[in-house]
């Protein structure tokens, strides 16, 4: 099965969900965690540490240079053994993370490589891993989605790529909607990460049709009838 993972850096959310037996990890990034709120990024971690201390859980560097990214990736992995340090694939600059992914590979670091959308980046993080090494690769299918690709031929033929790392695991990133849990799920995605939001719509899953029709009519009409429209 593709495991879910909650995409999310709010810690009421994360206790919420973190009680969920669907979810079996989370994802965060810079992102998520200004969102939130986070004024210290250290400190906060470390709260959503305490909330979450069995299932695994990403914090993502912001740095963007060699020396500093693995000086925040070494730190970041001190915080607990459920950690996975976030690197993306390839800096600002465009220039290949490959040295760091070496780097922590060979510190045994747990990985999760992010911003990935083709084949050939995957092949390019798995040439630089050992196969020990717990390594996630992040595709983000939603973004590719956004400007007009297809992510599916690529999550596919990565998928076929990490088939030699029983330490990797492929993972679609950048959800849009509950449909794209089946479609990970059919393509053998390992994990799927995905907004509250849409987890909780993925927990109605299995009306029929007919339950379908009936809920929409409903609700059109009930908006109606609070609009008190005429004609």
């Amino acid at each position: 099965m593709t495991q879910i993972y909650c995409d999310i850096a709010d810690i009421e959310t994360i206790k919420k969900f973190s009680k969920k037996k669907i979810v079996k990890g989370f994802t965060t990034n810079p992102s998520l965690m200004r969102k939130a709120g986070a004024k210290n990024y250290q400190l906060y971690s470390k709260e959503i540490l305490k909330i979450c201390r069995n299932k695994p859980i990403s914090f993502e560097v912001f740095a963007d240079d060699y020396n500093n990214i693995l000086k925040q990736a070494l730190k970041i992995k001190s915080w607990g053994k459920n950690v996975y340090v976030k690197i993306p694939v390839e800096n600002s600059k465009g220039v290949f993370m490959g040295k760091v992914i070496n780097e922590l590979s060979k510190k045994n670091i747990n990985m999760n490589i992010t911003a990935v959308y083709t084949h050939r980046q995957t092949a390019k993080i798995l040439s630089k891993i050992n196969k020990t090494t717990n390594v996630i690769i992040s595709i983000f299918a939603g973004r590719a989605g956004d400007v007009g690709k297809d992510p599916i031929p690529e999550i596919k033929k990565s998928i076929l790529d990490a088939k030699k790392f029983k330490n990797v695991k492929i993972l679609w990133a950048s959800v849009r909607e509950p449909y794209n849990y089946t479609q990970a799920y059919q393509v053998g995605c390992h994990i799927i990460t995905i907004p509250p939001a849409i987890i909780s719509k993925i927990e109605n899953f299995g009306k029929s049709f007919k339950v379908l029709t009936n809920d929409t009519v409903k609700a059109f009409l009930v908006d109606s009838r609070k609009s008190n429209f005429k004609i």
